[in-house]
Order: C-alpha cells, then sequence, then structure tokens
C-alpha cells in the first residue's frame, strides 16, 4: 500500500470544470479539515457587536479545507489574545463541498505491469475545497467598534494562510446584518426589528393584523424597491 503525500494546493487553485459535489455517486470523500465555522461569542445578541469586518476573494480560485481551518486557527487566536474570547464572533462564510480528485499511480517496484497509465484516468475523491468568485466574503468578524483594528489584523494575518489575493473590507452594516448602520438604529428606535440571533428580522406594513402586537403595526413599509423608507 504505498501512502502518497498530500498534494500542494497550486494543483488544485483553478475552478476549472464543473462542481464535484459529494453525492450517492461520488462516495468515499475524506471529511473536511474544517468542523468548526463559528468561533468566539457566537450567541451573542445583533446588538452587542455593531461592527462588522469583512475578508474577501479578489479572485475566482479553489480554497482547500486545510487552508479555511488554518485561517480560521489564526484569525480565532489572534482576537482571543488581543480582545478576548468573549469580544468577537468570528465566521467562516465558504463551506468546502467541491471534492478534489487524485489519479494515483503506483510508483514502487514491479508496478509497471499494473499501471494504467491514461486509461480509466477519472481519479479517486482526496480532499475537498471551497469553489471562490471574486469580491466573495470568505470569513466575516464582528465586534465593538473599539476591537475594529484587532479584527482586520486578525484578518491579515489569516490572509497568509490563503492562496491569490484577498482584501480586507470594514463592512458600512450592523453587525452581520444586511441593514445599513444608520438604517437600522432607526428601525430599532422605531421597533421594526425583531432580534434572530445573530440577525433581525425587519417588520413591515405587511401581513396579518391578527398575529401582531399592537407596537409591531405600521402603515408605511420599511423599504420601497430596496430602498429604505424612513419617516421625514
Amino acid at each position: 500500500h504505498n501512502k502518497m503525500g498530500r498534494r500542494p494546493a497550486r494543483c488544485y487553485r483553478q475552478s476549472k470544470g464543473k462542481p464535484y459535489p459529494k453525492s450517492r455517486y461520488c462516495r468515499g470523500v475524506p471529511d473536511p479539515k474544517i468542523r468548526i465555522y463559528d468561533a468566539g461569542m457566537k450567541r451573542a445578541d445583533v446588538d452587542f457587536f455593531p461592527c462588522c469586518v469583512h475578508l474577501a476573494s479578489w479572485e475566482k480560485e479553489n480554497v482547500t479545507c486545510e487552508a479555511l481551518e488554518a485561517a480560521r486557527v489564526a484569525a480565532n487566536k489572534y482576537m482571543v489574545k488581543n480582545a478576548g474570547k468573549e469580544a468577537f464572533h468570528l465566521r467562516v462564510r465558504v463551506h468546502p463541498f467541491h471534492v478534489l480528485r487524485i489519479n494515483k499511480m503506483l510508483s514502487c517496484a514491479g508496478a509497471d505491469r499494473l499501471q494504467t497509465g491514461m486509461r480509466g484516468a477519472f481519479g479517486k475523491p482526496t480532499d475537498t475545497c471551497a469553489r471562490v468568485q471574486i469580491g466573495q466574503v470568505l470569513m466575516s468578524i464582528r465586534c465593538k467598534d473599539n476591537h475594529e483594528a484587532v479584527a482586520e489584523e486578525a484578518l491579515r494575518r489569516a490572509k497568509f494562510k490563503f492562496p491569490g489575493r484577498q482584501k480586507i473590507i470594514k463592512s458600512n452594516n450592523w453587525g452581520f446584518t444586511p441593514y445599513k448602520r444608520e438604517d437600522f438604529l432607526i428601525w430599532r428606535k422605531e421597533g421594526r426589528l425583531i432580534n434572530d440571533g445573530a440577525h433581525a428580522k425587519l417588520l413591515t406594513h405587511k401581513g396579518a393584523l391578527s398575529k401582531r402586537d399592537a407596537c409591531e403595526i405600521f402603515e408605511r413599509p420599511a423599504k420601497i424597491c430596496g430602498i429604505p423608507n424612513h419617516a421625514q
């Protein structure tokens, strides 16, 4: 049994061909190295961490599960050391669903009679990776405003674990929500937001009145064509 070493990620960096996920046809896929996608205070309420920083990929490529795990460990370690383990929530935003294959060649003595070369060259599963687009967010950290610089440095250190180029982006939104910070505060004052873990649900003027409390009934829509509609 010839156990080959792990191939370097440069062999699998390009996103070529179709996605090849684990399925009932593609069996025997090894477990991805990354098992934990959330670190820090993941149960913190949405109001607790207003600041959010993203690490976005600036290339279309494959990112292996090993790279994701190494980046998560590096960012988490820096945040815990410099901000405290209760002072942030880190989330890995991509999952390695694409299966990588290897066409194993026997390289021991006497293998020349068994070797098939390029006959039946469809390989066996070896590893998993995430297919990443340009501008896609790889990791996000939400924290208090005073730890923004620490979060940026943690993501800068995580960049060294990935191939290709990445950008660190300071979000204009409140935490992990899709709402701008100023809109979030106005809607919070109006009572339009219902906390839902790390997110918040936005109440609009539609829906059955019988299912709502008096404080949850509004005459104006929260957004018109996706643009926030605040009272003048």
